[in-house]
């Protein structure tokens, strides 16, 4: 994908997700139809332009780069909502139920390795695992989660690491306006212009690249490096692509494959009550996981390569982190 299209998504991204009811805003394509690349804008829900009001609306275009409202509903980090792979397993295997002693319950990722020791550690989601933040280092992980019937007397590991959520907010305020001043400007920068349109702006909106977490299995002989119905995994995607076919399997719905259908997205995740998170350069796929499938690795159905931890989505959407900066922030890989 040329730098244009991902350029013009982070021009815009911030004054749409400002919006009220917008919550995604990625590249993808147009109606969904692998073809004509665009600038993608979920939306809670979709009403008719007639009942929005002035400021509700999302341009059809901005300039020569077309813009497609699709639904993607309230998009969520994923607890457990449902009862599936909810045994205590040992060995345990990816895919499997499990969670911080003060969650419900979500998934085990898989097996990573430290790159220096080649020690191992199980990774999740920083929800799973660490409790949104309110964890301590040393903390009880219990498989299954506690939601489906974890005591402490099944705990498998403690919490080891964990990438803190910034819950931070946006105390700026903006209008669609200013995309159209800040594609001007993109756009005279292309041509040698040295003409701007000026507008100012206080950003405090704080921006986070992914929901990860690592835990110390307590004894290496319970665990298990496969993922249920994958496999072991040799390695990362370095590039995931639009179009791009995944698999996860995860503790609610089990086995699932769908195809990424954005790139790049800013996205808007609740967190429960007035927690919000704002994520970047997030991938984002269909209807490949329920609540409680938080957590599991999603992986390229053509290899056993990771592409992307899930840890958030809604009834349509799912949503996913790309796996090597969450291998590199932890300094941790796959079994090659």
């Amino acid at each position: 994908m040329g730098d244009f299209y991902v350029e013009m998504k982070d021009i815009v991204s911030r004054e749409l997700l400002e919006l009220p009811n917008v919550n995604l805003v990625g590249i993808g394509f147009k109606n969904g139809v692998p073809g004509d690349k665009c600038i993608v804008i979920g939306v809670e829900k979709k009403y008719p332009v007639e009942a929005l009001g002035q400021n509700e609306v999302v341009p059809k275009s901005f300039g020569d780069v077309k813009t497609d409202v699709i639904q993607v509903g309230r998009i969520e980090a994923g607890y457990a909502a449902d009862l599936k792979r909810t045994d205590k397993w040992r060995p345990a295997p990816g895919g499997v139920s499990i969670g911080h002693y003060k969650i419900t319950a979500g998934t085990l990722g898989s097996v990573v390795y430290d790159r220096v020791s080649g020690n191992r550690f199980l990774l999740s989601n920083n929800h799973v695992f660490a409790n949104s933040n309110d964890a301590l280092i040393g903390d009880a992980i219990l498989q299954p989660g506690p939601y489906d019937g974890g005591k402490i007397e099944d705990q498998l590991a403690i919490l080891t690491r964990y990438c803190p959520i910034d819950f931070g907010e946006d105390t700026g305020t903006c209008s669609i306006a200013e995309s159209y001043a800040k594609f001007g400007n993109f756009v005279a920068k292309l041509v040698g212009s040295k003409h701007r349109v000026n507008s100012s702006r206080i950003n405090a909106q704080a921006v986070n690249l992914f929901d990860a977490a690592l835990a110390m299995p307590i004894n290496q002989a319970n665990i298990d490096p496969e993922i249920i119905g994958i496999g072991e995994i040799t390695g990362a995607e370095p590039a995931p692509f639009l179009g791009m076919k995944v698999r996860k399997s995860g503790r609610t719905t089990e086995y699932t494959q769908d195809f990424i259908s954005a790139v790049h997205a800013t996205i808007r995740v609740s967190y429960g009550g007035s927690r919000v998170a704002t994520f970047e350069d997030q991938l984002v796929a269909g209807a490949m996981s329920a609540g409680g499938d938080s957590g599991s690795l999603v992986v390229s159905v053509e290899t056993a390569k990771a592409v992307g931890l899930l840890f958030a989505g809604s009834d349509t959407t799912t949503i996913f982190s790309p796996i090597q900066p969450v291998l590199d922030y932890f300094n941790m890989r796959f079994a090659q």
